[in-house]
């Protein structure tokens, strides 16, 4: 789907191997992956894949070693608690993101907006999945708002295998401290703060995001 101006269409049609399954079940007027990327270009402007991301106290982070035949235990605090964060990346290395506390919905998407347009003096082409937040009313009164600053492009539904921001995902949970479990949400923040400066400052590993094979679409694209 893309929404600019106001208005949506329907679902970003990828092409390649899933486009044969993806077609079929399309509807209205799709906007193909090619078309994207060539409008973005005549436009001087950028591609970002974007996704939201839950990270809770209590689930399975990083790892860790033990003894041969010993499960390792690792100590941690009863509370429950838990942070958001959004992510943007792009093809050349470039990563932007926020971390929030409060559950992801409309208002905090047009926050993202707002940070997103701020870093660019360029048209920002912005590829999301389904969320009801990218389609809700609030956003779309934000992307009518702001037409030569952002215009939003939605996934085919159930189909997160691709967006290679799902990669990053996969990757900060792999990431977090395993050893040393966040004691409460301030420090959870700061530790997945830590991991998106520190993947700021290595472009080549957000270049690898999009070496996963749902998503090499995206480069071999690239290279016509």
């Amino acid at each position: 789907m893309t929404c600019a101006g106001g208005g949506c269409r329907s679902s970003v049609r990828i092409s390649g191997p899933w486009s044969r399954t993806r077609k079929r079940s399309a509807s209205g007027n799709e906007e193909s992956w090619q078309a994207i990327q060539a409008r973005a270009k005549a436009e001087g402007g950028e591609v970002l894949f974007a996704d939201q991301v839950d990270i809770r106290s209590d689930q399975v982070t990083g790892r860790t070693w033990g003894a041969k035949g010993c499960t390792p235990l690792v100590r941690r605090t009863g509370n429950r608690f838990s942070v958001n964060a959004m992510s943007a990346i792009s093809t050349k290395g470039r990563m932007h993101f926020m971390v929030f506390p409060e559950t992801f919905d409309a208002d905090v998407m047009c926050r993202f907006l707002d940070r997103i347009a701020g870093h660019f003096d360029r048209k920002v082409h912005l590829v999301v999945d389904g969320h009801s937040a990218h389609r809700s009313r609030k956003v779309r009164a934000w992307l009518a708002d702001h037409p030569d600053r952002i215009e939003l492009h939605l996934l085919p539904s159930y189909s997160p295998e691709l967006n290679p921001d799902e990669l990053v995902n996969a990757d900060l949970n792999r990431s977090l401290p395993m050893h040393s479990r966040a004691r409460d949400q301030a420090q959870l923040a700061a530790e997945t703060r830590r991991f998106f400066h520190r993947r700021q400052r290595q472009p080549h590993i957000v270049r690898g995001y999009f070496g996963g094979s749902h998503v090499r679409y995206i480069l071999e694209e690239n290279c016509d």
